[in-house]
């Protein structure tokens, strides 16, 4: 019982810092961090399953799981650095090299919001964008 505990306890702090850090949570370190607990939560959730509790053990692997997916949320492709096409499109969106998918997403939107051709901007720049904001997020 005290692993199904310790692993709700785990899962609810990172959710709680989650939504309060989010900037912070989405750096590859968090994301390394919260895999090796999912890890450590799927392991404890197998030996309480082995030990006779299979319920406590279910709830411990799926508190392990969703570790896991948040771990993998808004991992981008690693960066090319030596890709020309790669750091021209960092430089047109005004991102840094180790940018989240949310941090590309909002930089897309306030720069396409101001060079739109709709709002006076030319199609040639809103073309750009969408390319440097495909390349970035590897679509």
């Amino acid at each position: 019982m005290i692993y199904l505990l310790l692993g709700v306890a785990v899962f609810v702090v990172l959710a709680w810092a989650g939504r309060r850090a989010r900037p912070t949570l989405e750096k590859r370190e968090w994301r390394i961090v919260s895999g090796a607990l999912s890890a450590v939560t799927v392991m404890a959730g197998a030996f309480v399953a082995l030990r006779g509790g299979w319920l406590a053990g279910l709830a411990l692997a799926a508190v392990g799981v969703a570790l896991a997916l948040t771990a993998r949320r808004g991992a981008l492709p690693a960066p090319k650095a030596d890709d020309p096409e790669f750091r021209e499109a960092l430089a047109i969106l005004g991102v840094e090299a180790g940018a989240t998918r949310d941090e590309i997403k909002a930089a897309y939107g306030r720069l396409i919001r101001a060079l739109h051709p709709d709002v006076g901007g030319s199609s040639s720049l809103a073309a750009r964008l969408n390319a440097a904001r495909d390349k970035l997020l590897g679509k």
